[in-house]
């Protein structure tokens, strides 16, 4: 049976031993599979999007408002809150929370684990969870970026859910959410437990509902609510989009699956056999198997990071499935997703950088060439460039991204001024005229979204600037004198 009635809950003196000998364990692990995370300034332009963000916040500028991101609020307020008490040139307090968020994330996996399988299938899912946590390319893996920050939330949801904590279930639905749109995918499986063991189930999702309205009007008020909606429910319909770069997201999306079956390779097997006896129980685990599955879909864009949902509830089923299996199953699951740890790791802190390098030249340049009191444009995806070379930006849209359509290689015919998201262009000339950049640098280098592409802006770099460097490709325009 995958899924055996819940034990007796333990005696107090023994749920504090059992705990007190797992969280040094899982700590210990927990730092060592994220050591990678330290050893560079950052991992991809999330995180650059994210201190910008922060360091604009910090400063007195408004989400939704002077600041803007398709995403909720929630993880920017924290970097926010971490650029706040500990200064906004080092994300090493965001590598911190990170840890944080996955030793929670293990822990809680752990504490639902036990209390279905009993304390052993508990510490297994713990430690499989973490070895499996940094199972894709690094800078998907060791950024502290949206997913990491969404799972303890997810895996929080289900084990209020497990025990009929509604309320508590839909307040941590609704932090996966605003930690990311995406995060919401795990209400299906807690509606599942709901609906098949709720007494009272009317009572149970109205306090459910409850738990979810709450912090999300909060933060919508705390912010502003018109902005709110547009930017994180209704504004981004354009990029969610599948025409265009049909072949390169397929590639992408097979390329990040098989990175992470490697380092599933333990725990695959393992889920196969549950998945022949799935009738016996476990229900809600596939079921957030495949909400999570929903929600790397969601969007048709596949990056790297989006899988990390994926491994809440892998790590879940193969404890269920090594519960009925052999004893000797176990230790080669862990043996194996221990080694395969090891491989990503060692890849995470061995592995070169190459955009890092060059967004590091550019931002040298940028400070080279303009002072802190000046407004800049960068034009492309990068915007960790401002916050490297501490710079302000001259608009709210820190991407040529959000102006053109243009994301992570998707090019073709959905990518101009047209496809920008709507009423974007009238505020960006606006802030251009009112804060005139000294310098922009052009790193679009040959992209759909390069100047020649994009007319409001090749005529305003035609008329008013000229070209002074060229940075790895990139292209520095200066102000002409008296424009």
């Amino acid at each position: 049976m995958l899924a055996a009635p819940p034990a007796p809950a333990p005696a107090a003196p023994a749920r504090t031993a059992y705990w007190a000998r797992l969280l040094p364990a899982l700590t210990v692990l927990a730092c060592a599979t994220r050591i990678p995370s330290f050893t560079r300034p950052l991992w991809n332009p999330d995180e650059g999007y994210l201190a910008v963000q922060a360091r604009l916040l910090v400063e007195g500028g408004r989400l939704y408002e002077t600041v803007v991101d398709r995403k909720p609020p929630l993880v920017p307020w924290l970097y926010e809150g971490a650029f706040t008490l500990f200064g906004t040139d080092s994300l090493t307090p965001l590598r911190i929370l990170a840890v944080l968020a996955q030793l929670l994330t293990a822990a809680l996996l752990a504490s639902l684990a036990r209390r279905r399988w009993g304390d052993r299938a508990g510490a297994t899912a713990g430690v499989l969870y973490l070895l499996v946590s940094v199972g894709l390319n690094p800078e998907d893996a060791q950024a502290a970026t949206f997913e990491v920050f969404i799972l303890p939330c997810t895996a929080a949801a289900v084990r209020w859910a497990d025990r009929g904590r509604w309320g508590a279930a839909g307040a941590a639905v609704a932090a996966a959410f605003l930690a990311k749109q995406t995060g919401g995918a795990v209400l299906l499986p807690v509606l599942w437990l709901l609906l098949r063991h709720a007494g009272t189930p009317r009572a149970g999702l109205a306090r459910l509902a409850a738990g979810f309205a709450a912090p999300v009007l909060g933060a919508a008020l705390l912010t502003d609510p018109a902005g709110f909606l547009f930017w994180t429910v209704t504004g981004s319909t354009a990029y969610a989009g599948f025409t265009g770069s049909e072949l390169h997201v397929l590639l992408r999306a097979s390329a990040n699956a098989a990175i992470l079956a490697v380092a599933s390779a333990g725990l695959l097997p393992p889920v196969v056999r549950a998945l022949r006896v799935a009738r016996t129980g476990a229900a809600d685990l596939w079921l957030w198997l495949a909400s999570s599955a929903l929600a790397v879909l969601a969007g048709f864009h596949f990056f790297g990071h989006y899988y990390l949902q994926l491994t809440p509830p892998l790590a879940l089923l193969a404890t269920a499935a090594l519960e009925i299996l052999p004893a000797r199953r176990r230790t080669t699951a862990v043996f194996t997703s221990a080694c395969c740890c090891a491989l990503f790791v060692t890849w995470g802190l061995l592995a070169p950088r190459p955009e890092l390098a060059h967004v590091q030249r550019l931002a040298t340049a940028l400070a080279h060439r303009t002072t802190t009191a000046d407004r800049v444009l960068v034009w492309g995806i990068h915007p960790e460039t401002y916050w490297l070379a501490d710079r302000t930006p001259a608009t709210r849209y820190l991407t040529a991204g959000l102006l053109t359509n243009y994301s992570g290689g998707r090019d073709g015919p959905r990518v101009g001024e047209k496809y920008a998201v709507a009423g974007t262009w009238p505020v960006f000339r606006h802030e251009l005229h009112t804060h005139r950049p000294a310098l922009i640098i052009d790193d679009s280098q040959g992209k759909p979204y390069a100047p020649p592409h994009i007319p409001t802006l090749h005529r305003l770099l035609t008329a008013d600037y000229e070209e002074v460097g060229r940075v790895d490709g990139a292209v520095l325009y200066a102000r002409v004198a008296g424009e």
